[in-house]
């Protein structure tokens, strides 16, 4: 069971499990999340660490897939009550990408949505229908009276104030109109957007590619996003990224991003 007052929601694309375990297992001692929703595994099944992850107390559910992509949910001192895996609405859609279950009495949907680049392109025309079936789901969960989030990598900038410089990035996947209409549709379902509405106006950053020391120069863009239903919304008391973890040597390029939520009982 969660400690204390509060209950922290964490999502962290490791960009390759395998690689990062120590930098993943650091945090997880060091921070103490309750629920982590993980992507970019680039890992098969069979090769997921969850005998380490049990050590650490941590039970997790994943679906692997070999080389790219990958999603893990984990629970501090208990094992997620999977409900569902792969996002409803295209059958022949392989990759792995969407993971759901209860922990701790909420209901997570941990996701990696698609890249998208490059742009115009099939690849980018699978992150706007991705982004579709995504927006169909999540209105069949946002009104729950359950309390819900969806977490993870988007893959979407939505605002010029998300990204360090925008000009440098405009024609990228992850910054054209259509993709911040389609993020900006999905809030007005009533999600909330954790970071956005902890911090205002401020500049934060959750992913720092690898080139002219971006992360050090703190040259970021914002991508990884909590979103809360109205009735998880309402327990919302921080959010944060741990940007130490991406200062690492071998990081991610993606730090750990976080809320804490007001624990209930």
């Amino acid at each position: 069971m969660p400690r204390g007052k509060t209950l922290k929601l964490a999502t962290f694309n490791v960009n390759g499990i395998a690689t990062r375990l120590p930098q993943l297992l650091a945090w997880l001692e060091q921070e103490k999340p309750d629920v982590v929703a993980l992507q970019e595994l680039k890992a098969l099944d069979e090769t997921f660490p969850v005998d380490a992850l049990e050590k650490a107390g941590y039970g997790s559910i994943w679906q692997g897939q070999r080389s790219w992509n990958g999603v893990a949910l984990l629970g501090r001192d208990t094992v997620p009550v999977e409900s569902r895996r792969g996002l409803p609405g295209d059958p022949a859609d392989a990759q792995s990408r969407y993971i759901e279950a209860a922990v701790h009495g909420i209901v997570v949907a941990g996701i990696y949505l698609p890249n998208g680049n490059p742009q115009p392109g099939p690849k980018f025309d699978y992150k706007l229908e991705w982004m579709a079936r995504l927006a169909r789901h999540a209105r069949t969960l946002v009104g729950l009276p359950h309390p819900v989030a969806i977490i993870g990598d988007f893959n979407v900038i939505p605002t010029d104030d998300d990204v360090y410089d925008a000009k440098a990035w405009r024609k990228d996947a992850l910054i054209q109109p259509e993709t911040r209409e389609a993020y900006f549709a999905l809030l007005e379902q009533g999600w909330t957007d954790s970071l956005r509405h902890v911090h205002g106006e401020q500049r934060i950053y959750t992913f720092w590619d690898y080139f002219r020391q971006h992360a050090e120069r703190d040259r970021g863009l914002r991508i990884d996003h909590l979103l809360l239903n109205p009735v998880l919304a309402k327990r919302l008391k921080g959010a944060g990224v741990d940007r130490w973890v991406r200062l690492q040597d071998k990081a991610s390029d993606h730090a750990p991003t976080w809320v804490e939520i007001a624990a209930t009982g």
